[in-house]
Order: C-alpha cells, then sequence, then structure tokens
C-alpha cells in the first residue's frame, strides 16, 4: 500500500468517526446560492458551473439529469434540461464530479469540517427509470468518502444525525427516488442522498385554480410532515409566496415579507432544509438561456426577494444569476 494511499484512508476513516452534528449547516443555519441549471444546454453556456464555483462556497448547485439510451451504446446519467437535447450532452461523472474532485480532495486533506458541506449537489431528476437510478446510486458509492451520509435505521421517521462531509447530495420527492435511494438500502448502511418531503396535492381543475388554492394555503397546509432519515428538505415554487409566480408578482409588499416568513419558519420548525425557484430579473438583452417563468422582468424585482431570502433565512436560493445574487448576500 503507498504511502499516499495511507494517508487518504486515515482521512476517510477521520471523515466517519467524527462530524455528526449537523448544527452549522442544518436547517436554518446558512443561506446558499442554489446556482440553478449549471450546465450547458445544446452547446451552449459551457462555462455555467465554473461561474458558479467561482462565486466562493459554500454553495449550492442543480443538475439536471436524463437517462441517455444509445443503440448499442453504454447507457449513461447526462445531464441535460430537455428531454430532445441529449445528443452531446456530458455525463454526470465526467461533467460534475470531475470537475470538483481537486475541491473535495484538498477539503479532505485540509479538514476544516466548519465549512462542510462546500457544495451541495442537487440533483433533480427528469428520468425515474430504475436502471438510472441504480446507476446513480452507484456513481454516488464511488465518491461515498466525499458524501454527507446517515446511517440507515429501522426507524426512517427518525432523522438520524449527519456525518458530515464536504459534499451533500439532495434528490427530489419522488416515490422511486425515495425507494431506490433508501427503502433499498439494507438497515446498517449508509444513505448517500437526501430527499425531498412530498408536496402537498393541490386539487382544482385548471392550474389557475390550482394556483389560487396554493396560495390560500397556510404554511403549515404546504408542510404538514416533518423531516425523517431520508426527507430532509423542501422545495417550492415561488407562485406559494406570491400569486402566479414570477412573471405576474407586482412590488414586494410586507404581506408577501410575512408569507414568506411564515413558510421558513414552519420549514425549519418541521427539521427541513427549505429552497425556493427561480429567482430571476433579466431583460431581453441579459439573457443567457435562462427561463422566461421565472423572470420578474429586472434586476431590482428580483434583488427585492433576494434580500427577503436572505433575511428570512431560505436555506437554498435558486437563481441562474449567481455573482449577482452573491453581491447582494455580502
Amino acid at each position: 500500500m503507498s504511502r499516499a494511499h495511507i494517508r487518504i484512508t486515515a482521512l476517510l476513516a477521520l471523515t466517519f468517526v467524527v462530524g455528526w452534528s449537523d448544527d452549522g449547516f442544518g436547517p436554518g443555519a446558512r443561506v446558499l446560492l442554489d446556482a440553478h441549471n449549471a450546465y450547458p444546454e445544446r452547446g451552449q453556456w459551457s462555462t455555467r458551473l465554473d461561474d458558479a464555483l467561482a462565486t466562493g462556497l459554500p454553495l449550492a448547485i442543480e443538475q439536471d439529469l436524463h437517462w441517455r439510451v444509445v443503440p448499442g451504446g453504454a447507457p449513461q446519467s447526462v445531464v441535460a434540461h430537455d428531454d430532445d437535447a441529449l445528443d452531446g450532452a456530458p455525463t454526470l461523472d465526467a461533467y460534475f464530479f470531475a470537475r470538483i474532485r481537486p475541491i473535495m480532495e484538498r477539503a479532505l486533506a485540509e479538514n476544516r469540517r466548519d465549512t462542510w458541506p462546500l457544495i451541495t449537489l442537487n440533483l433533480d431528476f427528469k428520468d425515474n427509470t430504475p436502471a438510472h437510478l441504480d446507476a446513480v446510486w452507484a456513481l454516488l458509492g464511488v465518491y461515498e468518502a466525499w458524501l454527507t451520509t446517515a446511517p440507515r435505521t429501522a426507524t426512517p421517521a427518525v432523522s438520524a444525525p449527519l456525518r458530515v462531509g464536504p459534499l451533500l447530495v439532495l434528490t427530489g420527492s419522488d416515490t422511486a427516488q425515495r425507494r431506490r435511494f433508501h427503502d433499498e438500502v439494507p438497515v446498517g448502511a449508509t444513505l448517500r442522498a437526501f430527499g425531498a418531503m412530498a408536496p402537498v396535492p393541490v386539487r382544482g381543475a385548471t392550474k389557475a385554480l390550482r394556483a389560487r388554492r396554493a396560495m390560500q394555503m397556510t404554511s403549515a397546509q404546504h408542510i404538514k410532515a416533518t423531516a425523517d432519515n431520508y426527507a430532509r428538505w423542501v422545495n417550492f415554487p415561488w407562485s406559494v409566496i406570491e400569486a402566479g409566480g414570477q412573471q405576474t408578482a407586482g412590488a414586494w409588499v410586507p404581506a408577501d415579507s410575512s408569507r414568506l416568513h411564515a413558510f421558513v419558519r414552519r420549514a425549519h420548525a418541521q427539521g427541513f432544509w427549505i429552497r425556493f425557484y427561480t429567482l430571476d430579473g433579466f431583460t431581453p438583452a441579459e439573457d443567457r438561456g435562462f427561463t422566461a417563468a421565472y423572470n420578474f422582468g429586472s434586476r431590482a424585482a428580483a434583488a427585492a426577494r433576494w434580500r427577503a431570502a436572505v433575511a428570512t433565512g431560505v436555506d437554498f436560493v435558486a437563481t441562474d444569476q449567481y455573482a449577482d445574487f452573491i453581491a447582494l448576500r455580502r
């Protein structure tokens, strides 16, 4: 066994012996940029991941995943927004994990746990094919030494303390994800990723009716559950705060602030991190492949929401305007 291998083995052993407390990064402990769609699209915007990392650590990074099946080739988990843009899309391993390897290895060597997790990886699965989930589970196993983990217990309703590592992986609320990333993990083994609370259904025959009813619901009605050993965060569109969401939002008023506070307080009281998506404000000239539905129309309008999110303690603030949000947060 080489000296380098011995040193790394010792560091990894240390990762699993100490660092059980999540006081420094638990719900309400810090407000992070959640770099929305930090990956290239159709050959464009190739610097997004680097742009996100350039804002500084810690931060969260979203990666949308599709299962690419090519005749005669091995299926792959690739990073892309749309299912018709998979040709040429990079794999999750090559695009994300290879890029953060130096950061993770340096973090393990320095062992400054007060700053961990340095990166929260938000996996947005666009395809929950069992083979896809199996492949990502196996990929996370390759990098398990980097991960923030918890033991799979026989009482999943109770949240076990997290073993902090420099990387935290979050997944969605889909039942197939919970089954693969939690239920199928043997008791006593390690959970490598943590899911979101299943959203409370909002009934209504039309999108407009559902949106109106969602605004009529209180934070306690939206967040009925408590965090468990797998589901440790909640994820909301901005339309639960302002009716109609970004494109119909008016001036930011005290009632909006009160509603945001209520959601954040409720999430934290129930043991959840809370994320809102996606808070952008850009003109046509400033558009860098952003999503129109998430646009407040101007940077000033978005900044008013960013300030409110920071002041309220939103754990993950999703935006495409990485540097602008960080400048304001400072």
